[in-house]
């Protein structure tokens, strides 16, 4: 089956959807004559101005609600104009999860944007961070419109980063001038030390550090405080060690831990506090399905719970 590109357009209200996609179907570098179905799931103050797209190639069809994310529904829309490829505008009001697991198997995202006023990110971020969360989490670049020089662009970017580390973020100046964010974003610990020390504080952030890229932690020796969870599924050597973790709100609070070896394992106590010095070593477990950190315990000592129990990003 013949897959068809999704090009996905995510933001609120007048962050200038509607805009960059009528730039971009104006554009005669993208808009070459191929057939193209854009789909308008919210409708917002401009509107679009099929007069001067790049051709007569672009079909608009509208998704009055979310339950209308149907794949029938939208594979219908499709057939019907015989498009090559796909463009969503996508309400902001609306998950992301309603449009991925509805999409036709073959419709595939080639690329995802996300849009926002500089001046009431954070204001939507504090009201509602969870669908702001939902649109960062996946996006390839972050659009912040119309930034004034009063806009703090370090609060900014310790929202974005803390639901996308690899997303470009774009700051437009008033005058159409685009600026990106080129804010480094060092790790709090040394992965260098002969013990990397892991504050209570960052371990959040080295947790997604460590899911992005094993390897670099491969032969490290860490140290740092977490809880004992128990699995019937490991052996009587083996524990699971980590920490509850909020990426968004309260309502995605799970338990995020790698699996340890210590011969003693069987005298620990579910829910117990421990500060834990292993080494790490990247190889299949069973208690992973894969290939996975397996941390040899060095030494282990009980421990108070940390001033915040859950761990956040922020």
């Amino acid at each position: 089956m013949k897959q068809i590109p999704v090009y996905l357009f995510t933001g609120f209200l007048e962050a200038g959807k509607t805009k960059f996609i009528q730039e971009t179907l104006e554009d005669e570098r993208f808009n070459q004559g191929e057939r193209t179905l854009l789909l308008l799931c919210e409708e917002g103050v401009e509107e679009y101005d099929p007069t001067r797209f790049a051709g007569s190639n672009v079909f608009i069809h509208p998704v009055e609600s979310e339950e209308d994310i149907q794949a029938d529904a939208l594979e219908a829309a499709l057939k019907e104009c015989r498009a090559e490829r796909v463009l969503i505008e996508y309400n902001g009001m609306w998950t992301l999860d309603s449009l991925y697991q509805r999409m036709p198997e073959n419709w595939v995202v080639a690329q995802e944007f996300m849009f926002a006023d500089a001046n009431t990110f954070l204001s939507y971020n504090a009201n509602m961070r969870q669908l702001v969360y939902d649109k960062l989490k996946s996006c390839e670049l972050v659009v912040l419109n119309r930034c004034q020089p009063t806009v703090d662009r370090m609060e900014v970017h310790k929202i974005i980063r803390a639901a996308n580390r690899r997303c470009d973020i774009a700051y437009e100046l008033p005058g159409g001038t685009v600026e990106y964010d080129e804010i480094e974003d060092p790790l709090p610990f040394d992965l260098e030390a002969p013990v990397v020390e892991i504050r209570d504080e960052d371990y959040a952030l080295f947790y997604a550090d460590l899911s992005e890229d094993f390897t670099k932690y491969e032969g490290k020796t860490l140290r740092y405080k977490g809880l004992v969870a128990k699995s019937p599924r490991l052996a009587g050597d083996n524990f699971v060690f980590g920490r509850q973790l909020m990426t968004c709100c309260a309502n995605d609070i799970q338990f995020t831990g790698l699996i340890c070896r210590w011969p003693d394992a069987a005298r620990l106590s579910k829910g117990q506090w421990l500060v834990v010095t292993a080494t790490v070593e990247l190889k299949w477990h069973k208690g992973y399905g894969k290939k996975g950190p397996v941390l040899t315990v060095i030494d282990l000592e009980t421990a108070e719970p940390p001033a915040q129990p859950v761990a956040t990003f922020y």
